[in-house]
């Protein structure tokens, strides 16, 4: 931390990059005596919003601490009253030095209604049962990988992730580190408790270190985009293991390119590859952002030291990383390997159905589903790929962007929620102050013959055209596939008048090959629970219609009570990965609603 201080606050060409997208195009010294001065307008204007920021979310909090934890609706009332005194105080203080104990003030009170709310809502969803249930295994020397945990989905509020071959995922899934870390908190209770505590507690240290590593007056952004903001304090207190990887690519992130300046590591470029590598061990989403980091670092140090003192600099990061990685999973890869290696990769492996804000809404909302739904993950592959290539050919200008380049390919998968952006949106924030164009200005770019010469221009966009085909074409396809099932509904045997207990399809297999669906009914957004299949052929031949008798999940399934609900039913097929959607109405299922 020290180090990076001093690195801020020198003169010369590291300050100006630091600052130098400081609004008003200005470029300031702002480690300077001077700075001790009147504060920049937009200082002030970026406290502000830091504060205001506090205000999102906070009152449904105090609502609930009012009604039975009195002593919390105290604590957060003393919030209220430092939010507006800080909002006072931010617009009539003279000195930068008291705005910048003002941005610490933020900081302190984004923290304490952090946690405050943590208190009251801790209880996680499956992410947090999951890693909590991992870490009490550990503990007790069982197996963590492999193992199903299916009673934990018993609980209200946690949910099942449906796998399109008609089952559910009921094991652990990431590796190791986050469970590592929990355990130490298994004494706060059952449930999911210890693993929000954990992501709470690393969200915490992420938006201490990235404020501590910004330049003075830009640190109020990171309060506001870590703890002001709601969504990564909701994320955190559901136990995702992907905060804990947030929290150790931070100092990673801030001022990259300098990591190897001069061809050498020191204590801070190996403690960056040590948080690299643990990042990895906690989640797998750095995996995706890694190649981009380690490319683009390799440029830099080539244009500044040639290629061979360049491969040596991304050797020993990668080396350290390594190290690091495998040290943190030596235990679990002596002891279980083969379940080991399928658990850290089962989100790339398990077949979940279709879930998202991405492309993949086509099939699920728009259309009636597609006989091509792999291709949505090739589509995703292929895009990586692309968008690695391109930031290796245009790293002078599309360095910034090495934390944001790798999340686009998820657009395309199968599995494109936004928590995968949503996340590393801090990643985003460092890299803006941190990573300015000038410090790509003689980064290395690959040119082979034919991208150079008077057609330089024309070659370069058929490179970006050939790079980007293979996706577009993959998605393409994806998106115009038919759905191979016609369904229809024969009759419905409803238990009670706004819920159902069985329906009666007649399913037409128009597809070229055999085909096991399984059947589910949603309503509005998302998945639900698969429907049993009582009578009729698990299997339905090619061309030909069969009658199936499905029984509800639970023996009920509750109805909408809202005439403008999407009711639709959807047949989920594993081999090939295909959806097919037929929409109901109401009169359909026998069910009049009640008006909304």
């Amino acid at each position: 931390m020290h180090l990076a201080e001093t690195q801020q606050v020198a003169p010369g060409r590291r300050t100006q990059s630091a600052v130098s997208a400081a609004p008003g195009g200005r470029t300031e010294d702002l480690g300077s005596p001077a700075d001790l001065g009147s504060p920049a307008q937009w200082h002030r204007v970026l406290t502000l919003l830091a504060d205001a920021s506090l205000f999102i979310g906070t009152r449904s909090v105090w609502n609930q601490a009012a009604s039975h934890r009195l002593a919390l609706a105290a604590v957060i009332s003393v919030c209220y009253a430092s939010i507006l005194i800080s909002g006072v105080l931010t617009l009539t203080v003279r000195r930068a030095r008291s705005l910048a104990r003002l941005d610490l003030v933020v900081l302190l009170t984004a923290i304490t209604l952090t946690l405050c709310t943590w208190a009251l809502n801790h209880a996680g969803g499956d992410e947090a049962v999951l890693t909590t249930q991992a870490a009490r295994e550990m503990v007790a020397g069982h197996p963590v990988y492999g193992q199903p945990w299916p009673w934990l989905f018993h609980t209200k509020g946690v949910a099942l992730t449906a796998t399109i071959d008609g089952g559910y995922d009921f094991t652990y899934g990431y590796p190791p580190l986050t469970p590592l870390l929990t355990a130490p908190l298994l004494w706060l209770g059952h449930g999911g408790a210890p693993a929000t505590a954990m992501a709470t507690l690393a969200l915490i240290a992420a938006a201490v270190v990235l404020w501590r590593m910004l330049p003075m007056p830009w640190r109020s952004t990171a309060t506001m985009l870590c703890l002001g903001f709601s969504f990564l304090p909701t994320y955190a207190r559901q136990g995702y293991p992907a905060i804990v990887a947030l929290a150790l690519l931070v100092p990673v992130v801030v001022r990259w390119p300098r990591i190897g300046a001069g061809g050498r590591l020191g204590a801070a470029g190996v403690a960056r590859a040590v948080c690299l590598g643990a990042a990895c061990a906690a989640q797998q989403l750095p995996w995706f952002v890694t190649p981009f980091l380690l490319a683009g670092i390799y440029a830099v140090r080539r244009g500044e030291l040639g290629g061979r003192a360049a491969w040596l600099v991304v050797l020993r990061i990668l080396g350290v990383a390594a190290a690091t990685w495998l040290l943190i999973n030596t235990y679990f890869v002596v002891h279980e390997p083969g379940a080991w290696l399928g658990g850290i990769a089962l989100p790339l492996t398990q077949g979940a159905v279709l879930h998202g804000q991405g492309l993949v809404d086509i099939s699920l909302y728009f259309t009636h589903g597609s006989d091509r739904l792999d291709w949505y993950g090739h589509a995703s592959v292929l895009l990586a790929a692309a968008l690695l290539a391109l930031f290796v050919l245009f790293v002078r200008r599309l360095g910034p962007a090495a934390t944001v380049l790798p999340w686009c390919a998820f657009y395309l998968a199968t599995r494109s929620q936004d928590g995968y952006y949503l996340m590393m949106t801090p990643l985003w924030l460092a890299a803006a102050i941190t990573v300015p164009l000038s410090d790509f200005a003689r980064a290395w770019q690959p040119r082979p013959r034919w991208l150079t010469g008077p057609r330089r221009r024309p070659a370069l966009v058929g490179a970006v055209v050939l790079l980007v085909l293979p996706a577009q074409v993959s998605a393409t396809l994806a998106v115009t596939g038919r759905p191979p099932l016609r369904m229809a509904i024969a009759s419905v045997r409803q238990a009670t008048g706004q819920s159902l207990a069985a329906l009666t399809l007649r399913v037409t297999n128009t597809g070229g090959g055999p085909l096991t669906p399984h059947y589910m009914l949603t309503t509005g957004q998302g998945m639900s629970r698969y429907w049993s299949l009582v009578r009729g052929p698990a299997t339905i031949p090619a061309h030909t219609t069969a009658t199936v008798e499905l029984r509800a999940p639970s023996g009920r399934f509750l109805l909408p009570d809202k005439k403008s609900a999407h009711i639709r039913l959807r047949a989920f097929t594993g081999n090939p990965q295909t959806l097919s959607t037929q929409d109901l109405r109401p009169a359909e299922l026998g069910v009049r609603p009640r008006r909304g």
